[in-house]
């Protein structure tokens, strides 16, 4: 596997502040950036969203309710009361929720709204593991519409609505689809270099339980729109419609 190194950002206490979405009754919603992981691989992991929001809070513990890949950008839901991350994770595991994301890919969908329900788990072996489509693994269930095209047919903008969260799903989907996102280094035959990062945003998190928060939205970053541009991509009112 191609071994592709973070995007080296550093977030001033001024920068993780215009970056938080929501901060009441214990819950922070974070507007993860690009090239930094939720969580590190020990507890106060200094290279990690996480440790930025406990440096935040003077020390006091923070946990992470879910983690986004890396280098995938969006809304990233925080805890700083222990017992409200299994309540959380369970609004989002809540079949009228929403996990919606925007993705920029190399062609177009098989169909303009297709569904993929397959199993995620560890497929190869040495230092070809990776993340695939497994028969023993765990349940998958991604759900993709196409919203936009560039005029030569070559990429396309789509929305994304994961009914679960596996590790590195919507790429493993997509591959899965025989397609893979701009930027992305590891699930397509070569790695695709035209953009610095898998362009792929957490966009929208919708609990729609009735009780607040209700949900959470994190504009599409400046890279992904400069992009856009650059691809050819329409981006005018990408944002303004659920899937």
């Amino acid at each position: 596997m191609t071994t592709k190194p973070p995007i080296d950002l550093r977030l001033s206490p001024t920068e993780l502040e215009s970056r938080i979405l929501f901060d009441e009754g214990g819950v922070l919603v974070v507007n993860k950036p690009p090239g930094l992981v939720t969580a590190g691989k020990y507890l106060r992991d200094p290279k990690c969203l996480q440790h930025l929001l406990i440096r935040r809070h003077h020390g006091q513990m923070v946990w992470a309710v879910h983690q986004l890949d890396a280098d995938t950008s969006g809304v990233n839901v925080f805890v700083r009361r222990k017992p409200l991350v299994p309540e959380y994770q369970e609004r989002m595991r809540a079949p009228n929720g929403r996990k919606q994301y925007i993705g920029f890919i190399h062609g177009r969908l098989p169909e303009p709204q297709c569904t993929v329900d397959a199993p995620i788990g560890w497929v190869g072996f040495g230092d070809t593991r990776r993340w695939g489509i497994a028969s023993k693994g765990k349940p998958a269930r991604s759900h993709f519409r196409e919203v936009a095209v560039s005029e030569d047919g070559a990429f396309s903008v789509i929305k994304v609505r994961i009914e679960t969260g596996r590790t590195h799903q919507i790429r493993v989907h997509l591959e899965h689809l025989g397609r893979w996102l701009v930027g992305e280094p590891y699930y397509t035959e070569a790695p695709c270099e035209l953009h610095e990062r898998h362009a792929l945003h957490a966009w929208r998190l919708r609990f729609a339980d009735g009780a607040p928060p209700e949900s959470f939205e994190a504009p599409l970053p400046d890279d992904l729109r400069a992009l856009g541009m650059t691809l050819g991509l329409p981006l005018d009112g990408l944002t303004s419609a659920l899937y």
